[in-house]
């Protein structure tokens, strides 16, 4: 085969049908994709063998008989473009999404290309869509060839929403590498294949899982070269943190050591409050940057810190370049209950217990044996807090359990302690186990006379369930006035148990209320894909509960689904209240107002204790800031603040604080107010130091428009569906939230099934509804079908090749040609690249002489032109067949705009890539171009009815 048709974005013919070459990694495989852009069809030929031919050939050219009206022409048109995947436009990545993006979105995308190598921390508010942001820049940087790999690093729970988010929007397929998926995965690949991190090309992979010591060499040897680490906080270097934090950001330090690999960091909370921290996951994108004074920055600095960060508040971002993004607003909510006389016994009696454990540890204990003592008393009382379901799981094992003090422990694991008993925001995953084991700090020690108390707690708390937990039946309560008010609720608790507990009686109180209804409890003790099949499961029920802990409050999207918060349990970290609730107060909310409940006990003195010092002042800070604030102190020392505050206004002197009893270090409740006070200060100067000032509105603006001009916008596919439906009799009815389509065309019934649906084609999408975009399989499939026919030159086509219109939108004859274009990119980086895209462009006079319109003009009688007359079937197709005669007239002029449109082009990337040193990207137009169709316009006089 010559090189000379063997080039990239030539026409030739094999297996009796016409194809377009591509791009091939493989020089001995030629990648053939069909003419009508159907990427499902494309297939490699290896030369090699030589058992297919393949041969030069040209578009095959319109033919007059199958000739039809206006509307025909346009169909074409819409589908030739939204056939489009390598688009020609600035961003190559706009023609493979599935989703539409909000223009600020696009923001973090021109950084990217703005970067010789990408390092990027993507610090965006909740809920404002970083994972869109990042998959853009994955998309096109793979688009552009300018990697080869994806690895996406993130907690285990947000691996299947990472492939899935992946797979429907990016169409990139991942596979997810955890300890539960490993072993399969080793087993698929043939015996003898690379590593499992080499084998598989996009990979997403728990952050836990690749930080092992017996892993974490094996990831960095085979490491892809596009790497975007989510929750990127949970990275930062350990300062008063355990082992696990440090192991991660060791492994991704080690990531970024190797300066050509593309590291991207996405986290809503960069900052903690710890400026160390903060410093250190800044020091990954550069290592100069942590040593940065923050306080103290030049404008150099500054100026060079922008072109690797981007944080932006939801106010930053609602109204940019005229789009507002319809985010929810969140209405804060408290809602107080009164214990029972019983349940107020129980938790004096626990509480006077957990006081005596730390009050005896005296000083014969070892430190290590009186924090055992400590983490005992702080357990005890969190799982009374929660549940009577809780204090059973917790004390049940504890109160049978024998032991002297000789068997106490040395030493201990604080930092396990605390993620059973606290919630650190830190962790890589939440623990919702019941604290069984911190108890076993201090049990050891326990007398005869603590062992009975424990029995009876757990005798009496048994008494507790249902009726006489006023806590259970307030959140009932408030749970059935949300529903009949259209919400779904999502209630928050503490742990397994409880969980359980409260899903139980829901599903008792109102499943047999009604079908529609659907209760779940979903906890850490199922697995990830178990959890993922729960969700499906109540995403399918027209009203849903979900219960669950805090092993989903970390990055999980819920907001399509659910629309209403329920703190069942009151976290001890404000900063875990964010996340919860950033669950589902996000873009893509579907109703105005997310509504937040605090259920607290009035009478429950660490309830109040919680309030007062963290809660209260946390939903002040994000009301007025429009942000979250991080406490900037360790997880211990704020919770010793909430209890000093208890003790403090305790009216009975014996109730000293646990803390002098333990003789420990005091912390004071006025120096968390203070520290955080200046963290608030400092995060307000922040915001006005790194507010994105690299990229201009305009620049987005200017790109944007291109791209919508190539590749076609919400208009321009709602305008083709409804017309290709009206046409192949599948007329779409309009309802009150969208479109109805009673039923997909018979073509499409394999793919979309034989069910009606219900359809917008702008986003979000009200619940219900089905976004439709360019890249959806309806889309897809009714502009393959429709091209496929047309090309083919069957008799009747229902897009047709040609037309022939009688209009008052011109005054003189008029031709329009539909034109498809193919440009090769070039560059010294990577190998060339297939761009496309269509055109309309208008003369009037003759082919040897033609007097061109403006393109704006073309496009617009295309889409605007509407018949006023008729002439003769055989008339009409004599002209189209005289002007198909004499189209190669128009090869120079046909040229001289591809060449132009080539420079255009040049100039788009050119803009892009204003900031780098690298090579410019050379465009060269692929000739001839295609010619798709040809509609003349005929001036005539309005329609006389006869």
């Amino acid at each position: 085969m010559s090189e000379i048709f063997a080039s990239v974005g030539s026409i030739v013919t094999c297996r009796d049908r016409h194809w377009v070459i591509l791009p091939s990694e493989n020089p001995d495989i030629i990648r053939l994709r069909p003419l009508s852009g159907s990427e499902e069809l494309i297939c490699g030929i290896y030369q090699r063998l030589e058992l297919e031919a393949i041969a030069p050939a040209q578009f095959p050219q319109p033919q007059p008989e199958a000739i039809q009206d206006h509307a025909a022409i346009q169909l074409l048109m819409d589908a030739a473009r939204l056939s489009l995947r390598s688009g020609a436009g600035p961003f190559r990545c706009l023609g493979r999404l599935s989703v539409r993006p909000r223009p600020y979105q696009l923001v973090p995308l021109l950084m990217a290309l703005r970067l010789d190598t990408v390092r990027l921390l993507i610090a965006d508010d909740v809920g404002i869509g970083k994972t869109i942001e990042a998959g853009l820049i994955a998309r096109e940087l793979l688009d552009r060839g300018e990697v080869k790999r994806l690895a996406i690093l993130c907690p285990p729970q947000l691996c299947d929403q990472w492939q899935r988010e992946l797979r429907e929007k990016f169409q990139i397929d991942a596979v997810v590498i955890r300890s539960g998926t490993a072993s399969k995965l080793e087993r698929a690949k043939p015996e003898g294949a690379a590593h499992i991190f080499e084998y598989y090309r996009h990979i997403i992979v728990s952050l836990d899982y690749a930080k092992s010591e017996r892993r974490r060499a094996s990831f960095i040897t085979h490491c892809p070269d596009l790497v975007i680490v989510d929750e990127a906080h949970t990275c930062a270097r350990a300062h008063a943190e355990g082992i696990a934090v440090q192991q991660r950001h060791q492994l991704v330090q080690q990531i970024a050591a190797k300066p050509d690999r593309h590291l991207v960091l996405l986290t809503a909370t960069p900052h903690s409050g710890i400026e160390a921290s903060f410093l250190s996951i800044l020091g990954l994108l550069k290592p100069e940057f942590e040593q940065l004074h923050l306080d103290s920055l030049t404008e150099q600095a500054r100026s060079q810190l922008a072109n690797h960060f981007v944080q932006r508040r939801r106010a930053d971002v609602k109204l940019w370049l005229g789009n507002e993004t319809p985010f929810p607003e969140r209405e804060a909510l408290e809602l107080p209950y009164r214990l029972t006389k019983e349940y107020r016994s129980l938790f004096e009696d626990v509480y006077n217990l957990a006081r005596g454990l730390v009050k005896t540890a005296d000083d014969s204990l070892s430190y290590a044996q009186r924090r055992g003592r400590y983490w005992s008393a702080l357990a005890l009382i969190r799982c009374v807090m929660s549940s009577p379901a809780a204090a059973i799981a917790t004390l049940t094992r504890q109160a049978s359990k024998a032991g002297s003090t000789n068997e106490l422990a040395s030493d201990l694991d604080e930092e396990l302690l605390a993620a059973y008993v606290y919630d650190p925001t830190e962790q890589e995953q939440a623990v919702d186990a019941p604290p069984t084991v911190v108890l076993e700090q201090g049990q050891q020690s326990y007398g005869d006379t603590e062992r009975r108390k424990l029995r009876a707690f757990v005798q009496e708390a048994a008494k507790l369930q249902g009726e006489k937990d006023s806590k259970l039946q307030a959140a009932i309560a408030t749970v059935e006035s949300l529903l009949k008010d259209g919400f779904n609720p999502i209630l928050w608790c503490r742990y397994i148990a409880t969980a359980n507990y409260v899903a139980a009686a829901l599903k008792q109180k109102l499943e047999k209320k009604g079908s529609n209804i659907r209760v779940l409890a979903i906890t850490g003790e199922q697995s990830e894909d178990e959890r993922e099949s729960y969700l499906a499961d109540l995403r399918s029920s027209p009203q849903r509960i979900m219960v669950a802990t805090d092993c989903l409050s970390e990055g999980v999207n819920l907001q399509e689904h659910f629309s209403a918060v329920i703190h069942y349990d009151l976290p001890w970290n404000p900063n875990r209240l964010e996340q919860r609730e950033g669950r589902v107060d996000r873009y893509g909310q579907s109703v105005a107002v997310v509504k937040s409940y605090l259920l607290y006990g009035q009478d429950n003195p660490v309830d109040g204790a919680v309030l007062d010092v963290l809660i209260r002042k946390a939903v002040r800070i994000h009301k007025t800031l429009g942000i979250t604030v991080p406490v900037p102190m360790d997880s211990a020392s704020v919770t010793e603040a909430v209890f000093k505050s208890l003790f403090d206004r305790a009216t009975d002197t014996q109730q000293l604080s646990l803390f002098d009893l333990m003789n420990s270090e005091e912390s004071n409740l006025n120096e968390v107010h203070q520290s955080w006070d200046r963290a608030v200060e400092r995060e307000k100067l922040s915001r006005t130091r790194f507010a994105q000032k690299s990229i201009k509105p305009e620049e987005v603006q200017q790109e944007l428009l291109e791209s919508d001009r190539i590749l076609g916008n919400e208009q321009d596919v709602e305008r083709f569906v409804l017309s290709a439906g009206d046409r192949l009799n599948c007329s779409l009815i309009e309802k009150k939230q969208g479109w109805l389509l009673p039923s997909p065309p018979q073509f499409l019934k394999t793919v979309l099934g034989d069910k009606s649906r219900l359809i917008s084609f702008t986003t979000p999408a009200p619940e219900g509804v089905e976004y439709i975009g360019r890249n959806h399989p309806l889309v897809e499939g009714l502009a393959r079908h429709l091209l496929e026919e047309a090309l083919s030159n069957v008799s009747n086509p229902t897009a047709a090749r040609c037309g022939f219109t009688v209009t008052d939108a011109v005054d003189k004859r008029t031709t329009l040609l539909l034109l498809r274009l193919r440009h090769l990119l070039e560059s010294s980086s990577h190998q060339s690249l297939l761009a496309e895209e269509c055109l309309v462009a208008g003369f009037t006079g003759s082919p040897s002489n033609p007097i061109w319109l403006e393109s704006e003009t073309a496009i617009a009688l295309l889409q605007q032109a509407q018949p006023v007359g008729d002439v003769a079937a055989a008339m009409k197709r004599l002209e189209v067949a005289e002007l198909i005669g004499r189209i190669g007239e128009l090869e120079d002029e046909l040229r001289q705009i591809a060449e132009r449109r080539s420079h255009t082009l040049s100039q788009s990337h050119r803009r892009v890539r204003a900031l780098t040193k690298e090579g410019q990207v050379r465009v060269k137009p692929q000739l001839p171009m295609d010619i798709l169709g040809i509609l003349i316009l005929q001036p005539g006089q309005p329609k006389v009815n006869r």
